[in-house]
């Protein structure tokens, strides 16, 4: 009678194992819905690569996967073009578009500098004759053809008027600036940093602005030269190119630019 009560009791502690065999047809359907996915995602851009990296999705999953979750390598859509082939056209005929522009910017600017080199000759030329290598520089910038003069060419210490004697120099630099088609070219002005304060100029500003003028002005009088391509500029002692703290430094900043742009630069063709 004791042997069967705790039989009994025994039977009544054990508790009913849980059935898990509906993991396996479930594994099965999230399986068959992740191929149906693929097929699916994979049908909408059809290519080589696509379908080589669909092939390896089912090799990973049917034959060497463990399921679903542990394949790790995803389908990349390198080319999103392809699903939509055709604004791709579009943007490749924009870009052959832009290329063209590009490329005459190209010749045109190499067309430029020859004929900006051919004026630096001439001016060059200009120079050797009348021994001018100390007052006188010319250099190709990537603004354009710049000429560059000592200001103890043109004006006295101080003063913004060329004097009479360096009014040939000037005249005879107009000429070289007579260019067919016609370029735009700015004067500007640079003064050192020695404070300036007379009855004439309060600041090196308006010395250097009415240098640069007064030049253009002798420059304008050569009737073959149109005053809307030319413009003045005074930066006074804010664009020095020699210090400052000697006096051959100094030397150097107190100058007239004549600066002649490229063509390209003015619209013309």
């Amino acid at each position: 009678m004791k042997v069967i009560m705790s039989r009994r009791r025994r039977e009544k502690k054990e508790e009913p194992h849980t059935d898990e065999t509906w993991l396996l047809p479930y594994a099965d359907l999230l399986t068959l819905l992740l191929a149906l996915f693929i097929v699916l995602f994979a049908a909408s851009s059809v290519d080589a690569q696509k379908f080589q990296k669909l092939s390896q999705v089912f090799n990973g999953i049917f034959l060497g996967g463990t399921g679903p979750i542990d394949f790790q390598q995803p389908i990349e859509n390198d080319d999103h073009s392809k699903d939509n082939p055709e604004p791709i056209e579009e943007e490749k005929q924009e870009e052959k578009e832009d290329k063209t522009p590009k490329e005459d910017e190209v010749i045109l600017d190499l067309e430029e500098q020859k004929e900006l080199e051919a004026i630096q000759s001439k001016i060059n030329a200009y120079i050797q004759k009348n021994d001018f290598h100390n007052k006188f520089d010319t250099s190709l910038t990537t603004e354009g053809l710049l000429l560059t003069i000592r200001d103890n060419v043109l004006f006295q210490s101080g003063k913004a008027e060329v004097r009479e004697e360096d009014k040939k120099t000037a005249k005879e630099l107009a000429v070289l600036l007579e260019m067919e088609p016609p370029r735009n070219i700015i004067i500007s002005g640079h003064t050192d940093n020695v404070p300036i304060k007379n009855a004439q100029f309060q600041s090196n500003w308006e010395l250097s602005v009415m240098r640069a003028v007064n030049f253009m002005k002798i420059l304008l009088e050569d009737r073959n030269l149109d005053p809307k391509w030319f413009s003045a500029k005074g930066y006074g002692e804010f664009q020095p190119i020699g210090n400052n703290a000697t006096e051959a430094g100094r030397a150097k900043n107190r100058r007239v630019e004549v600066l002649i742009l490229p063509r390209i630069k003015n619209g013309e063709e």
